[in-house]
């Protein structure tokens, strides 16, 4: 299943957001297993919503540098001062 991209790109902050809002229900709840529950639940949301951000972020700076690579082949220094092993 595809999501179209402005969905897909919101998740995390939906995630997060729904994290915040069962943490504040929690709050206002003065039942003490539904509170426990619904803070568990909430502090799951937010751990997930930042989890994907940063990893997408992570992804993309990667998938990023190593593109940059393909483009400008380099030589490291330690390579360009060695001479060609002999079989």
């Amino acid at each position: 299943m595809r999501l179209s991209k402005p969905i897909y790109e919101s998740l995390p902050w939906g995630y997060a957001l729904g994290g915040a809002a069962l943490i504040a229900i929690s709050h206002r709840l003065h039942s003490g297993w539904l509170s426990t529950l619904l803070l568990l639940l909430g502090l799951l949301g937010l751990v997930a919503g930042a989890a994907i951000a940063l990893r997408r972020r992570d992804f993309r700076t990667t998938r990023a540098e190593y593109r940059s690579q393909d483009a400008h082949p380099h030589i490291d220094a330690d390579d360009a001062h060695r001479s060609p092993e002999k079989p």
